[in-house]
């Protein structure tokens, strides 16, 4: 692609990504308190005043309102900010690695719901349904619209694909859960982890599964370390698993895949 329009699209990818990111801060808010990310329009929590378009630009608007609310100068939380910031960066790396190709709006979409799954599970140790259970539907029937997304040519080769991934990412933490529950006789899993790892098997495959669980068990254990030392855990206690496995998925659709496979063909060349 010549330099100028891979600048511009480029671009294009960042402010697109930071726009969602607006939208999936009403997400995180909103969702779970039960209410419509539609309407009404986005407000101030303080003093309720609805927020204006000049005060609403991404990124922006935050900067130059010095994170306040124009009307009451209620403090804006700087997760706003983060959230519409890496929401952009996550954008512009999925175009970077596939540029025009059906992957490019399908792993925005994935990312943009792993975000909002992420910030909400931080605060409430909860992965809502529309994100989890929304995902599986979304991903069976978009595997099976294109299949390509799983390397194969026809719609009922994408659908088992990602069924398959489904059940692999679904079972796999329930049966960790399980003995995890067994042997510690308490909940070592939740079910939205559970779920959420099935919908992630759902898009991407079962491929995806495997290398998600390494990753996440990996970044999991060294959070919670790190956490315990610096006295923000007690040891044994529970943390929200679902940015691990949110983390790991969004490094697959960023380039962890070829790692991936590189790391089988030096398998099976050892072997």
């Amino acid at each position: 692609m010549p330099y100028y329009p891979f600048i511009f699209y480029s671009i294009l990818s960042f402010v697109l990504g930071t726009c969602i990111g607006s939208f999936a801060n009403v997400c995180i808010y909103r969702m779970p308190q039960g209410r419509s990310v539609v309407m009404p329009r986005s407000h101030c929590p303080d003093c309720n005043g609805l927020i204006a378009w000049f005060d609403n630009i991404p990124l922006l608007s935050l900067v130059l309102l010095g994170g306040r609310c124009r009307a009451c100068k209620g403090k804006i939380s700087k997760r706003y900010f983060l959230v519409e910031l890496l929401t952009g960066v996550i954008f512009i790396l999925i175009w970077l690695c596939y540029g025009f190709d059906i992957r490019t709006p399908v792993y925005w979409m994935i990312s943009t719901g792993l975000i909002i799954g992420t910030f909400i599970d931080f605060d409430f140790m909860i992965i809502p349904d529309q994100i989890t259970i929304g995902g599986i539907f979304a991903g069976l029937a978009i595997s099976i619209i294109f299949p390509s997304l799983h390397g194969v040519v026809s719609h009922f080769d994408g659908f088992r694909s990602s069924f398959i991934g489904m059940l692999a990412g679904g079972m796999i933490l329930w049966l960790v859960g399980e003995l995890g529950r067994v042997a510690f006789k308490k909940e070592a899993m939740g079910m939205g982890d559970v779920k959420l790892l099935a919908a992630i098997g759902a898009f991407l495959g079962w491929q995806a599964v495997i290398f998600t669980v390494m990753i996440s068990s990996l970044t999991g254990a060294l959070a919670g370390v790190i956490m315990v030392l610096c006295g923000k855990r007690e040891m044994g206690s529970r943390i929200p698993f679902g940015p691990y496995i949110a983390l790991a998925a969004i490094i697959w659709m960023i380039g962890g895949q070829d790692y991936w496979f590189v790391y089988l063909q030096w398998m099976r060349g050892g072997l």
